[in-house]
């Protein structure tokens, strides 16, 4: 702290005027064929130039600070990209792609300067998308550079963390975590946060360099045809190559973590990018008291080959280690103790791995990839987790999952056709050694059962193949006023009963765009969408049999609406209605209720018998303002109405554990003299639904399973209060010569508003803490109907400052 203090007051005598570099490549969107001699210029400091037989520029000599950068090219839509900023340590690497103008209804992001010609947006996706940059990402109040926490501020996104509790599980639209597909440079990743929840995707922080992402694509609705097994979104991270000039890099220093990037070329037509982060996360929670040490590892590379003229190479990889581990607290409160009686040891590790190639052909290009991931998840826990008392054990589960994948598809563009198809196949292979007592059988004080214990006991080994096919076309017609695409998948299965009938999830989707004039256009969608069951559900066995091989793929239709007004070049507005359909939904033959309503906690979800019968919807609609900088001020004003209603089955709807109703979100960022910047973020969201507990069947599982148990006879029939919380953050910027430090402070939840999460079941204990306090000043019984119940409120607001800095060079 006293080092970071010095630097703030030695360092301001120490800088020059400095000046930065602007790089990058300019190709036609369509084709990806290089533009020759398109202009590009930083706007603000007049300074600019043309690209080269490669399609490629370089601007040097900018000044430092932010910048408005533009290319245009005569039959081309001008693009620009705001808030691009120039500092004296790292190259800035830009790369556009730019749509014909005689195609205007072609895919056009929000960072484009849209005319009359350009307003409508991308003919296979035309609403329900919205992006974020690389800057927007780095800089976002409260994100701390997780990539999950930066897309909050989009419109119908909520997080599990929003109703209680500290997760990165992405609720869009109403729909499940696992719900959503990530592709890292067209190759999908199926985890991108740490300390995930099996058969889910959430988890505690993000596992992303965002040191390497470009900019960001969230499809809510109307995805691309290219990508199976999605029902909520789609996010497609784009990555940068590396510095193709010289060896450069940053290091990230905070209060919780480490982080390195290193970058450079290797030979003229290689560049590469790597980066390591280690966690430092159980010295923070040991300071504060608290009982558990999350511990994290993170790894990520990408090298990028230029065979030649028309064919490119990536190799990427993005891998973590995560540890979840317990300390004696140093004082024994009714909090530190239902954790350490509730939470799993947790082991983890998993990885993605992989290699795409870009061939250009005639009128298009190809793309290959192949690529392999794996989840490896290890889950203990006991009775009691304190010395002296009984370890029994009640969780004890080795899982693993591998993916081998492999993806073709073939683009073209011709006399104003756009139109794409391809194949994809993975081998699968699961693995699940599972022990879990879920509930302790119930006797009354004569000993008669009154309900029987459940515990799961049984060993997977699933291998099988999934494949599927797709074909995507668009077209604009009437003056290119009104945009078509019409897209179909199918996608199939081994190992379930009807995996291999190609007409059981052929999947339609049809997008209409419309340009009313230069600022206004409407759009809608409809499509039918399929995913599989997680793994989880699939390798579910009693008796040595796969209990849910009858599993159909679950099935989601989307009715969109919407229409998007663009002022001008920085400045968009969109109103958008939604409605989804659910059918073919798991249920628990256990609990009758639907999956949708088991919520997300950390271990694992899915490990049981279930129905695929279940329905449910979402509904509601959004509102997004979004201006961009280009002066000193940026800001985003979303809010979302939701509704997400799921039925067990009794085949009564009820509402989800994602139906938050109200979400509300705005973010604002203000540039300062002497590279000075600030930004605050707000979030709001309407009172997650809770389930009370049952409190004869908690009473007799708390001592040996370390949580109560709810009563899902009344399932989500109460309410958290609502969540709210501000974010600010304060970034100061150095340049010398290649190097630049950027300090900054980033505060979450300024205000310290109480975070909302839901109660918790625990025993009361007694004065000198060496056991359970009792009714009767007896040892607690064996069945618990002596022992003091006690509910602890989760509701607790901290103030979380986090001081660090990012030095490029």
């Amino acid at each position: 702290m006293r080092f970071i203090l010095l630097l703030v007051l030695l360092l301001p005598s120490l800088t020059l005027a400095q000046s930065g570099i602007i790089t990058g490549t300019v190709r036609d969107r369509n084709t990806q064929e290089p533009l020759i001699g398109v202009s590009v210029q930083v706007v603000e400091a007049q300074l600019g130039t043309v690209t080269n037989e490669n399609g490629a520029f370089r601007i040097e000599g900018i000044p430092v600070g932010s910048y408005t950068v533009q290319s245009s090219y005569i039959g081309y839509q001008p693009q620009s990209r705001f808030n691009v900023n120039v500092t004296a340590g790292n190259v800035q690497i830009l790369n556009f792609e730019l749509a014909p103008a005689a195609s205007a209804l072609q895919q056009v992001e929000v960072v484009t300067n849209r005319s009359q010609s350009a307003a409508v947006a991308d003919l296979v996706t035309p609403l329900s998308v919205q992006s974020l940059t690389a800057e927007e990402i780095r800089s976002n109040p409260g994100g701390n550079f997780d990539i999950s926490k930066v897309v909050q501020v989009l419109p119908g996104v909520a997080t599990n963390g929003t109703g209680g509790g500290s997760r990165n599980d992405l609720i869009i639209r109403g729909g499940a975590p696992n719900e959503n597909v990530y592709y890292l440079d067209g190759i999908e990743i199926p985890l991108i946060n740490h300390f995930t929840t099996q058969g889910s995707s959430g988890g505690a922080t993000g596992i992303l360099n965002v040191s390497f992402i470009e900019d960001l694509k969230l499809s809510s609705s109307a995805f691309d045809a290219r990508y199976g097994n999605a029902l909520s979104s789609v996010f497609e991270f784009k990555q940068r190559y590396g510095n193709p000039e010289r060896f450069s890099g940053n290091v990230r220093l905070s209060g919780s973590e480490f982080a390195t990037t290193l970058e450079g070329p290797v030979g003229s037509k290689t560049t590469y990018l790597v980066s390591a982060r280690r966690s430092y996360l159980q010295f923070l929670f040991k300071l504060l008291d608290l009982p558990i040490r999350p511990n994290y590892w993170d790894f990520q590379y990408k090298v990028d080959h230029k065979i030649n003229d028309k064919t490119s190479i990536s190799f990427i990889g993005v891998g973590a280690i995560d540890e979840f581990a317990f300390g004696v607290p140093r004082e024994s409160t009714p909090e530190n103790e239902y954790i350490l009686r509730s939470t799993p040891y947790i082991n983890q590790w998993n990885y993605t791995t992989g290699v795409a190639m870009k061939r250009l052909v005639n009128d298009g290009y190809v793309n290959l990839a192949l690529s392999r991931n794996a989840f490896d998840n290890s889950l203990t826990k006991y009775e009691a987790a304190r010395q002296g008392e009984s370890r029994e054990l009640t969780l004890n589960t080795s899982s693993r999952e591998t993916e081998n994948k492999l993806r073709l598809d073939v683009n073209k563009y011709k006399n104003g056709w756009r139109y794409a198809y391809g194949v994809s196949g993975q081998y699968v292979q699961f693995t699940n050694d599972i022990f879990s007592v879920i509930r302790k059988e119930l006797r009354d004080e004569a000993n008669n059962l009154v309900q029987p214990g459940v515990t799961l006991d049984y060993n997977t080994n699933l291998d099988f193949f999934r494949y599927g096919a797709f074909g995507q076309v668009s077209k604009s017609v009437l003056d290119n006023k009104l945009g078509l695409s019409l897209g179909i998948r199918t996608d199939m299965n081994s190992f379930t009963s009807d995996g291999n009938n190609p007409l059981k999830t052929l999947s339609p989707r049809l997008s209409i765009s419309y340009l009313l004039n230069d600022k206004w256009s409407i759009s809608a969608s409809s499509g039918i969408y399929y995913k599989l069951p997680p793994y989880t559900i699939l390798g579910y066995k009693e008796n040595g049999a796969y209990l849910n091989k009858q599993a159909d793929y679950i099935k989601a239709i989307h009715y969109v609406l919407g229409t998007e007004f663009l002022p001008r070049q920085d400045l968009r507005f969109t109103l958008e209605g939604f409605y989804k359909d659910y059918s073919n939904y798991p249920v628990s033959l256990r609990d009758g209720i639907s999956l949708a309503n088991q919520g997300g906690d950390f271990g694992a979800i899915g490990n049981e018998a279930v129905v695929t019968n279940g329905k449910g919807r979402a509904y509601g609609a959004e509102f997004y303002l979004q201006k961009k900088l280009t002066g000193t001020v940026f800001s985003v004003l979303s809010y979302t109405y939701v509704v997400s209603e799921f039925a067990g089955l009794d085949g009564q709807y009820v509402s989800s554990a994602w139906d938050y109703r109200h979400l509300m979100s705005g973010l604002l960022g203000k540039k300062l003299p002497r590279n000075w910047e600030f930004g605050a973020k707000y979030r709001f969201a309407g009172g997650a639904p809770a389930t009370p507990f049952d409190l004869e069947a908690s009473r007799r599982n708390y001592a040996s399973l370390g949580v109560g148990i709810l009563d899902y006879d009344k399932l989500n029939s109460e309410r958290l209060q609502p969540f709210s919380q501000l974010d600010v953050r304060i970034d100061k910027k150095w340049n010398f010569n290649r190097i630049t430090l950027d300090l900054f402070l980033d505060v979450a939840n300024v205000l310290a508003s109480n975070t909302p999460g839901f109660d918790r079941y625990t025993f009361q204990r007694n004065e000198d803490n060496t056991g359970f306090a009792t009714t009767d000043g007896n040892p607690l019984r064996p069945d618990g109907s002596n022992a003091i119940p006690l509910i602890l409120e989760n509701n607790d607001g901290n103030l979380v400052p986090t001081l660090g800095f990012i030095v490029e060079f």
